[in-house]
């Protein structure tokens, strides 16, 4: 007899008891994306062009139509290779990394804000941890021991924001500094006070928002951490 799946048993099996997703495979190719993601933001910070911008806005659309996906048979899923609380916090985490890229240029948009060399060396850093978060989902299906040390990475890259971030707001607010340049101008101290001001205020935002994407990278690596130890 050709074609086992056309045999009126294995039908009938298949309707008792579905075929596993690949779930890991889906989530791999989650983060694969996320990566793109991370680069595109990176490009972004580089040059801020509206295709640029339009790039980072797209990934994330495009990342929403893959967790739309997995959560959808996840949910329909009559078995699961782990438990489903896990692949559904994997799933959510990485889908975060992606929206903290969109949501980064968004407000650098609304807030008028120019990437700078911060910006931009966080968004490496971010990127740098995306790409060890992605490297544990892919070795996760072969070799799930392996993923753990990209894992760390993964949250390792949270601690290294971390630092830049505090040490780019030790800049910002270096008081003496900004003093000596207002002691420079001619005329028109008042405005162009407040101005500078509210230009380290809307600097600091997206300098924190930067920090807080990191959060959810350590998050979504941690995500792959349990689901390593479990699968090992």
């Amino acid at each position: 007899m050709s074609g086992s799946a056309n045999n009126p048993l294995s039908k009938v099996v298949g309707r008792i008891f579905p075929k596993v997703p690949d779930f890991i495979g889906m989530m791999a190719e989650q983060s694969a994306l996320a990566v793109k993601s991370m680069d595109a933001l990176v490009a972004y910070m580089e040059y801020p062009t509206p295709e640029a911008a339009a790039a980072v806005l797209d990934l994330e659309k495009q990342g929403d139509v893959l967790k739309d996906r997995n959560l959808d048979a996840l949910n329909q899923a009559f078995s699961t290779p782990m438990d489903r609380e896990d692949l559904y916090r994997g799933i959510v985490t990485i889908d975060h990394v992606m929206n903290y890229a969109k949501t980064t240029v968004r407000e650098m948009q609304v807030l008028g804000v120019a990437p700078d060399d911060v910006t931009r060396d966080l968004a490496v850093l971010l990127k740098e941890g995306t790409e060890s978060l992605n490297a544990g989902y892919q070795s996760l299906s072969t070799s799930p021991a392996a993923a753990e040390p990209h894992a760390q990475a993964a949250r390792k890259a949270e601690r290294n924001v971390e630092k830049a971030y505090r040490k780019a707001l030790a800049e910002l607010f270096d008081v003496e500094t900004e003093v000596e340049h207002m002691e420079t101008m001619d005329r028109h101290t008042g405005p162009a006070a407040l101005k500078r001001v509210m230009e380290v205020f809307k600097k600091r935002e997206v300098y924190r928002h930067m920090s807080n994407a990191a959060d959810r990278l350590a998050r979504a690596g941690e995500v792959l951490r349990d689901i390593v130890v479990k699968l090992v």
